[in-house]
């Protein structure tokens, strides 16, 4: 993936420089790039568990999912954004209910450790600052029977 990266960074940087690009006009393109490289780590509509609608980028929308003795992880909002237009600050509120099994909606931040939101039955809301680099909000579950609906902003 770094590979791709850097190599579309590098056929950037050439047009660029022969279209005569600014400073500003190549970060733009450069953002835009990681972005883009950043939304292939979401999991995709088809596998998710429940439904999303996606907000005004890849770190905003809602999420909200029934499940039946699910295991796995979802990667549901996030990217890698270097300078995300909406600015570095997300409003989650999120509502969990667990009946079988565990769940935890997790932030990940870069190279950190997950944080868990939340990982018992009840609700959680708050803001968070999102640091540069890759960012993600997801749900990771065992053998989970319950639901979620989550809405961050």
């Amino acid at each position: 993936m770094k590979k791709i990266v850097l190599s579309l960074c590098l056929i950037l940087l050439g047009a660029s420089v022969l279209s005569g690009c600014t400073k500003d006009e190549f970060l733009d393109q450069y953002n835009n790039i990681v972005q883009s490289a950043g939304s292939i780590a979401l999991t995709g509509n088809s596998s998710l568990q429940g439904t999303k609608e996606k907000g005004i980028d890849d770190y905003t929308g809602t999420y909200t999912a029934d499940y039946a003795n699910f295991s796995g992880t979802e990667y549901l909002f996030g990217g890698t954004s270097i300078k995300r237009e909406a600015g570095k600050e997300l409003s989650i509120d999120c509502t969990l209910e667990i009946t079988e099994g565990t769940a935890k909606v997790f932030w990940i931040s870069g190279s950190d450790e997950a944080v868990t939101l939340i990982e018992a039955t009840g609700t959680y809301s708050d803001t968070i600052t999102l640091p540069d680099g890759g960012n993600y909000i997801g749900i990771e579950c065992e053998n989970f029977t319950g639901n979620i609906e989550l809405n961050i902003e």
